[in-house]
């Protein structure tokens, strides 16, 4: 290791360091705060948000300049767009925030023991959290506006692509935290693009609670390895759409065209479909033609290729990838049972949906299918934290501790005994 490297180690760690130091003291006075001061800071933020629209954009259109450096498909360009519309949602949404209860304080369990002694259960803050995200920059807001109601500090480390248009939605956060006397280290924006301030970061379990890795594979493998702390993972959504020998088709085509090609490029997209082999001849054709208009790949087994005329051969690999593009995995099952093994095999328990009017085969389908949200006659992109009602998320766990699907308010919190006596001593 060359001397320079030294230095700059050396630098990283003594940043990285006092980043999580810095938070960890936030944290603290977070978890005072009482539910109308950070609600005050939620409406700050979204009033700022709109009065500093112009400044975001022009930001946006910085990482938009840059996005053919690193790479990006249309569909990652689109994920990294911002626009009027889009700062309008991000805004709304954390005023959606706002209606949530305050998790902080909130008894979920009581009990009264022979003894006298009352024991209560209480919502507590985890602490400071380490968010790990790439290009999408409405994340940071939503990460930020989670952590802060839910009483943690937030170190966010988003992508390079989205470099400057996470440094303007941050100024606008830590503007809106001085502004209603919160802490402005609450929430704190990595300022390098250094790929090792990252394995830093992981080292430092005193300070961080929590670190959450939102992104591809190849992340959260680095660090559910590396992490020295709890790891909340959000692995591929290689989300399934089956179609089953009893159901609307109409209904099906329409929910499998929403699935692949409404929002390609996000976790929640479907990337495979399965159709029972009832229905293949009248369905799949359909589908193919609806496919064809929307620029769609069709990457289909030998029996559904027959039936779609423009589609080409799919390997076992293409079963198992999240494509994040207009590509869709396209297989023809013999039973519902064929379609689960189907999904336990290739599937990342993210999101899998089934279309059928029958109830027996949809409630198997719901207990065999185990992925953070089994859907039933609706399209997987619905596995969302707003549109479950919990005004957002820091991403979908495909884990099963300490959260899963989802994570709002509640998961970013974890819970202490209170226990409340007068005088009582053990024998």
């Amino acid at each position: 290791m060359s001397a320079t490297t030294e230095t700059s180690n050396l630098d990283l760690a003594a940043y990285t360091a006092a980043t999580a130091d810095q938070a960890q003291r936030a944290s603290r006075i977070l978890a005072l705060a009482t539910g109308g001061q950070k609600d005050e800071w939620l409406a700050r933020s979204a009033e700022l948000i709109r009065c500093r629209a112009g400044e975001i954009l022009a930001a946006n259109e910085q990482d938009i300049a840059r996005a053919p450096e690193f790479g990006l498909t249309s569909a990652a360009v689109d994920r990294l767009r911002l626009d009027e519309d889009r700062l309008e949602g991000i805004a709304s949404a954390v005023e959606e925030i706002i209606m949530l209860p305050n998790p902080v304080g909130e008894v979920i369990g009581n009990n009264i023991r022979p003894s006298g002694l009352e024991v209560l259960k209480v919502r507590v803050p985890l602490g400071v959290v380490f968010f790990i995200y790439e290009s999408r920059p409405n994340v940071t807001v939503d990460a930020a506006a989670l952590c802060v109601k839910s009483g943690n500090a937030v170190i966010l480390r988003g992508g390079k692509e989205a470099f400057h248009s996470n440094q303007a939605f941050h100024a606008v956060l830590q503007e809106g935290l001085t502004d209603t006397g919160l802490p402005p280290d609450a929430v704190q924006l990595v300022s390098t693009t250094d790929r090792a301030a990252v394995g830093h970061f992981l080292k430092l379990h005193e300070q961080i609670s929590v670190t959450i890795p939102r992104g591809g594979k190849t992340l959260i493998q680095r660090v559910a390895a590396e992490a020295t702390m709890p790891v909340i993972k959000h692995y591929d959504g290689n989300c399934h759409v089956y179609v089953d020998a009893a159901a609307d088709l109409e209904m099906a085509l329409q929910i499998a065209v929403n699935s692949k090609c409404q929002r390609p490029g996000v976790c929640n997209a479907a990337e495979s479909l399965l159709v029972h082999r009832d229905i293949a001849e009248s369905f799949l054709p359909r589908l193919a033609t609806a496919f064809a208009e929307r620029g769609v790949q069709m990457r289909c087994c030998t029996r559904s290729a027959e039936l779609m005329p423009g589609s080409q051969s799919a390997t076992d690999e293409d079963y198992a990838t999240e494509f994040l593009d207009l590509i869709i995995a396209i297989k023809v099952v013999d039973d519902l049972q064929s379609a689960v093994e189907h999904i336990e095999r290739y599937g990342s328990r993210h999101t899998d949906a089934i279309v059928t009017n029958d109830r027996n085969a949809a409630r198997r389908f719901c207990a065999g299918v185990d992925s953070s949200a089994v859907i039933v006659n609706a399209s997987t992109r619905y596995n969302d934290g707003g549109e479950f009602g919990l005004g957002a998320e820091i991403g979908i766990s495909t884990d099963k501790f300490h959260a899963r699907g989802p994570c709002g308010l509640q998961e970013l919190t974890s819970y202490k005994y209170v226990v409340n006596g007068d005088g009582q001593i053990r024998e």
